[in-house]
């Protein structure tokens, strides 16, 4: 049988920022039903796909729950090499009856984050409705679609231009160079919509900005048409516009703590045996293939920051990040210090030669996989409302589930 660890055992860890490697077995359907804060879902069957990238440090403590197949999952990481493996005692109800918060969807905390951003920095927004006013009047506006470019192409603001959330930075002077241009960042819901928004403002950037509030969902409920099959890609920026987008960034990691390192430093850092290392790559998808460094993985920063818990499923362990424009890593960087990680920032990146995928662990397929709200165009709108609803009370549960450690700059 495997040992067993108290509900307030993993909450005192936490509290402590200990290394938390807390693993949710069921499906990501089950998974969305509810969960605790930090938790990171992997099914039965991903296990030997995914832990090597997930969870790569082989005697650091992972704690299992499901739905009754905790114990085949324990022995699954254990053929693995994972030498301490314990069960969350009484599951998912142990975790309950402690009076512990259960959270639900997915990327959950990170969603919670965005939502304390805009509750502390009053991040300024326009309705759906004051957006299409605006296109109306052929106003003096520039779109930003801060998600990944597949889910842009699928729906979208009419005029916007994808500019995946760790671009936004480096790009949007050369989008709109008119300082009196009114920049909208916008996504599906409100995450990328705030982060992008407060990005550019805590960046200091000269132009208007405010969020889509809502994104495309307030979009489908205002009842108003999303343009489909858009193809309209950020573009390139001069060194003038990304020396000034890379000083620009610099200040706001350094307000955030953000350390910078080089190559002989991350080599003592990936030294210690006793600590959880990830390294990403936060460049587009396509400037990695073409080149990387041996180690990273490809994680743009905007999704980063979204599914964190993805990317990065043990909670206080370190963070890597490079760029070689050093604007997408020092704002993600930025970020994520905020949301408590010991993050740094890679300055050399010479030697970066790799070319390929880096080893990416293989996409999962449909099965079991939960249908976000702010996905495809074909949701309720009651469905769209309540997933809006559940946003707007994230702050107020995050007070009472108190092990979150977030700061807003």
């Amino acid at each position: 049988m495997t040992a067993t660890i108290h509900p307030r055992d993993v909450r005192a860890a936490l509290l402590a920022r200990a290394e938390v490697a807390l693993i949710d077995t069921r499906d990501e359907a089950a998974f969305a039903t509810g969960h605790p804060l930090f938790a990171a879902q992997v099914p039965l069957d991903r296990i030997e796909v995914e832990a090597a990238s997930r969870w790569p440090r082989r005697d650091g403590a992972l704690i299992l729950y499901g739905d009754g197949d905790e114990e085949a999952a324990a022995e699954r990481f254990r053929t693995l090499g994972y030498g301490d493996v314990r069960l969350l005692e009484g599951g998912l109800a142990g975790w309950r009856a402690a009076g512990y918060e259960v959270f639900e969807d997915v990327n959950s905390y990170a969603k919670a984050f965005g939502e304390l951003v805009e509750h502390r920095r009053g991040t300024p927004s326009f309705s759906a409705e004051e957006v299409q006013e605006l296109i109306a009047g052929r106003a003096d506006i520039a779109i930003l679609d801060a998600r990944r470019f597949d889910e842009y192409a699928t729906m979208s603001l009419p005029g916007g231009v994808s500019v995946p959330g760790a671009e936004l930075v480096l790009r949007a002077r050369a989008i709109a160079p008119d300082p009196a241009t009114t920049i909208i960042v916008n996504c599906a819901g409100r995450t990328r919509s705030i982060i992008g928004t407060q990005s550019l403002i805590n960046a200091g950037v000269p132009n208007p900005v405010r969020a889509l509030r809502n994104g495309t969902i307030g979009w489908t409920l205002a009842g108003q048409t999303l343009a489909h099959g858009s193809e309209a890609r950020f573009p390139e920026v001069d060194r003038d516009l990304a020396d000034e987008a890379r000083r620009r960034a610099r200040h706001v990691a350094y307000r955030a703590g953000v350390r910078q390192i080089d190559r002989h430093e991350l080599s003592a850092v990936a030294a210690d045996a006793t600590r959880t290392l990830y390294r990403f790559d936060v460049r587009t998808p396509e400037e990695f293939a073409l080149s990387h460094l041996a180690g990273f993985r490809s994680a743009p920063g905007g999704q980063l920051v979204q599914e964190t818990d993805h990317f990065a499923p043990v909670r206080g362990a370190r963070i890597v990040l490079a760029d070689d424009r050093g604007v997408r890593a020092d704002m993600t960087a930025s970020w994520l210090a905020q949301m408590g990680w010991e993050v740094l920032v890679l300055t050399d990146l010479t030697g970066a030669s790799e070319a390929g995928d880096g080893g990416a662990t293989p996409p999962r397929g449909p099965h079991g996989r939960y249908r976000r709200p702010y996905e495809g165009t074909d949701n309720p709108a009651a469905a769209m409302q309540a997933y809006l609803d559940w946003e707007y009370g994230l702050v107020d549960q995050l007070a009472r589930d108190g092990t979150h450690g977030f700061y807003v700059i």
